[in-house]
């Protein structure tokens, strides 16, 4: 595979004397199979550039777009990007499927008259849009599987297989234990999420990586959904990469900044193989096949329109005894259209989760009387296997290490930790709700014993 780089500046494009080097333009990479297929990678204002470069080319007749979600860092560039206004063209654009929202309609939105003078139907090209969810989909010979980040949008992740060599591109995702006091070699085994990233990454030829802040910057940054370089390192080490480029540099950091960052990775990685540089618009890098790693990524189908898209995800069953903050959950969970349960203690949530079987729990660890910890234990133990094995996402302000390896140890499926924007948690719920979705699907496919 070829890759090249035409944006690799994240949140807002910056270009100017400082950011020569390294590009000033939003997200966007394109990746050429040997056997001419080309795919682009998210479509910020770097599509540009790319565009131009392909109508020079006569090259833009068809193509793939898969976009990691639909922040305005990520898509500013889809209106400018030319070969969608040539008749002659065709694109297959792929994407999360939001709660409630599709592909199609969210870049649309942006497209509104009100926005921009040309309407998404005017383009001239043969567009087909795809809605994904986690899971594997091939396009000619080219293997992708998705999988699920953790940012504030439901956002998805590419690892990208042609032959044997392997691409992954993984950009706006914050770890789900950056807590800089903890050192790597500890809290790579906390957070079960952190472990699930390491098999997307695991044995890759070359990391696309988010590594918008360095672990300095936290807590002020946490729950905005991007990577300290330290811990982009560190993932990339423990699961055996060969390449890191570091991605998504923050709009503040010039050249000079950037280098800097790259050196202090490069000691971070000195007594490994990994080689670690720092993105740069109009970089190319040559793929060749190496190892023969497959990713222990979900295997289910991730495209939607092969089967029926969800129209009914489930309840979701808030368990939280602050009155202020339950009302601030359930109205941002119904505004996207989920039935949401609630309770105040354990024994209420016992007897709604038997009686109701929501498709996620929110639970806090702080209840009266019976805490979060051992509610999660008495879910897990019921009779019940909808019950028993509901996704639990432990919610609360205890953020040691002891506390979140209790809740693993307890049952818990995912933990996020107070303060956090609601955004961060409607993205979290849809990621789980979509992710039970389809685990129910790929049970019932199974043949029976």
């Amino acid at each position: 595979m070829q890759v090249r780089f035409w944006g690799t500046r994240g949140s807002l494009a910056k270009p100017g004397p400082t950011t020569l080097h390294y590009g000033g333009n939003t997200s966007c990479v394109e990746i050429r199979a040997d056997d001419g297929t080309l795919i682009m990678l998210d479509c910020g204002t770097g599509a540009h550039a790319f565009g131009q470069a392909l109508m020079a080319g006569k090259s833009a007749a068809r193509g793939h777009l898969l976009i990691s979600h639909t922040h305005w860092d990520h898509i500013q560039g889809f209106p400018f990007f030319a070969p969608l206004y040539v008749p002659a063209s065709e694109w297959d654009v792929y994407g999360p499927a939001g709660l409630g929202v599709q592909l199609e309609n969210m870049l649309q939105g942006q497209q509104e008259y009100h926005y921009f003078p040309v309407t998404l139907d005017a383009l001239a090209a043969t567009i087909r849009f795809h809605d994904l969810t986690e899971g594997v989909f091939n396009i000619d010979g080219v293997q992708v599987t998705a999988c699920y980040l953790n940012h504030p949008a439901v956002t998805l992740g590419y690892r990208i297989r042609a032959g044997h060599a392997t691409v992954v591109y993984a950009t706006d995702h914050e770890p789900h234990w950056p807590d800089p006091a903890d050192a790597w070699s500890d809290a790579v085994t906390i957070h079960r999420e952190d472990q699930r990233h390491l098999e997307f990454l695991a044995s890759a030829d070359l990391v696309i990586h988010d590594a918008q802040y360095r672990l300095s910057d936290f807590p002020a940054k946490a729950g905005w959904g991007h990577t300290p370089v330290e811990r982009a390192v560190d993932y990339c080490l423990v699961a055996g990469v060969k390449q890191l480029a570091l991605f998504h540099h923050d709009p503040l950091r010039t050249d000079e900044q950037v280098a800097q960052l790259v050196d202090s990775c490069r000691l971070r990685a000195a007594n490994s193989r990994l080689h670690v540089f720092a993105a740069a618009e109009g970089e190319e890098i040559a793929i060749r096949e190496g190892n023969h790693a497959a990713s222990a990524a979900p295997a289910q189908e991730a495209l939607l329109t092969k089967r029926a898209a969800p129209t009914d995800l489930g309840a979701v069953l808030i368990v939280e005894d602050e009155a202020e903050l339950l009302n601030l959950m359930k109205t941002a969970l119904e505004d996207d259209g989920l039935r949401v349960l609630d309770a105040t203690n354990g024994e209420t949530a016992l007897r709604i989760a038997a009686a109701e079987r929501p498709a996620l729990i929110l639970l806090d660890v702080m209840l009266p009387g019976m805490d979060g910890f051992e509610v999660c234990r008495r879910l897990r133990q019921h009779p019940d296997p909808a019950v028993r094995d509901v996704p639990i996402v432990l919610v609360t302000a205890l953020d040691r290490t002891s506390n979140v390896q209790a809740g693993f140890q307890a049952g818990a499926s995912d933990y996020v930790t107070k303060p956090f924007t609601l955004q961060y948690l409607r993205s979290r719920v849809g990621d789980w709700l979509f992710r039970r979705h389809d685990q129910a699907l790929s049970n019932a496919s199974r043949p029976p014993n």
